[in-house]
């Protein structure tokens, strides 16, 4: 970059600042000033790399230019992932290359909102000492202006947890083999940590045959109300979508194949199990085999009944009826919820999209599809 004499033309400065940020690799200086320093120590590494004079006005500009950048750094990721460049920055990227850790102190990895998450599976040490370690890793992390500190601890290292609470860490959350605990750094700042899981995820698979006029309906052994009808469901997966979770929940109660017609419906609520609140997705599916083999571990009754029977059935409640009768207003009102399945481009997480369209419209995408794969 070409030294700067004077900032009366900020605009071109800012420009060539930011075409430098994009196209640079994580190592580079401008790249970890901007990254690991606050404004007034960005404005004087920043000044004494450019060249810039110490007078009100330029430094005045500098700042004006620095707050800029500073909003600017989400679209500076977008843009280069959107030039397919060779930067390996992104918004979830590790950053122990960013800077040299002082030994005695925990590497970690750093997040975007410059946290620390340490995982004791890949930083336990029989030989460290380490109240020692802890106590040097905080006063580093001080220094350096981090905010959550996170430690992920393996049930096999859990001689960590009494030490970590007694230095101001809390519970978190646990899963299977780890327990995760956290501490807000800054004492200017309002403590910003985000809650863990607290909805559980569930499906209810709506499988009709529109031929037959039949929906699929189960009775489980386990019903809070026995002998009531319900359509076949049950919990999410980890990691497993809406639509995958449904047709499997069918087959695995009824062992009928499916495959996906619409969203139907989604009921919220609260004061589920382990005092979570609780979502409820209904899906429609259209069935590819109409002979049932039922789960005897979990269903009592499983079979085909007919539209008018089940809505007006004693034993099927309102709510499931009211799954029915949106179904069939949908299909009256020719509408459907499509699903498209897409990937982030900057997180290049999938994902899957959920939105109405016409059936008509529906149906035409399906067979352009079908043709191009022909091709």
């Amino acid at each position: 970059m070409k030294r700067v004499t004077s900032l009366s033309y900020s605009y071109q400065l800012l420009s060539s600042i930011r075409f430098f940020i994009c196209s640079s690799k994580p190592e580079d200086n401008l790249f970890t000033i901007l990254y690991n320093n606050t404004l007034n120590e960005t404005s004087t590494s920043l000044r004494t790399l450019i060249g810039v004079s110490n007078n009100k006005p330029d430094l005045k500009n500098l700042q004006r230019i620095l707050h800029s950048l500073q909003t600017l750094r989400s679209s500076l990721s977008l843009q280069s992932a959107s030039r397919q460049t060779t930067t390996s920055f992104n918004v979830n990227q590790r950053f122990e290359d960013m800077e040299k850790i002082p030994t005695g102190v925990f590497k970690g990895t750093l997040d975007r909102f410059r946290g620390i998450t340490v995982d004791s599976e890949h930083e336990y040490n029989e030989t460290d000492d380490f109240t020692e370690k802890l106590n040097e890793s905080l006063d580093y992390w001080q220094r350096n202006k981090n905010r959550a500190i996170w430690f992920k601890v393996n049930e096999k290292h859990s001689s960590w947890i009494p030490i970590l609470i007694k230095n101001g860490f809390q519970f978190h959350h646990a899963r299977n083999g780890f327990l995760t605990l956290v501490r807000w750094l800054p004492k200017n700042e309002y403590q910003n940590l985000p809650p863990y899981a607290h909805t559980m995820l569930g499906v209810g698979g709506l499988v009709v045959s529109k031929e037959r006029k039949e929906i699929l309906v189960v009775s489980d052994h386990y019903a809070l109300i026995p002998n009531s009808w319900k359509l076949p469901g049950g919990f999410i997966e980890p990691k497993e979508n809406l639509v995958d979770s449904a047709i499997r929940e069918v087959h695995e109660e009824t062992g009928i194949e499916t495959e996906y017609e619409t969203m139907i419906s989604i009921r919220h609520s609260h004061g589920g199990l382990f005092d979570t609140s609780d979502l409820y997705f209904v899906i429609s599916l259209k069935p590819k085999n109409f002979d049932i083999k039922r789960d005897e571990r979990e269903i009592s009754k499983a079979k085909w009944m007919p539209f008018e029977e089940y809505l007006n059935h004693p034993n099927v409640h309102e709510t499931n009826r009211h799954f029915l009768r949106t179904y069939l207003d949908y299909q009256k009102c020719g509408v459907c919820f499509t699903l498209q399945k897409g990937k982030h481009q900057i997180l290049k997480k999938e994902y899957c999209l959920y939105f109405m369209k016409s059936q008509l419209e529906e149906e035409e995408s399906n067979k352009e599809s079908t043709n191009c794969d022909k091709k």
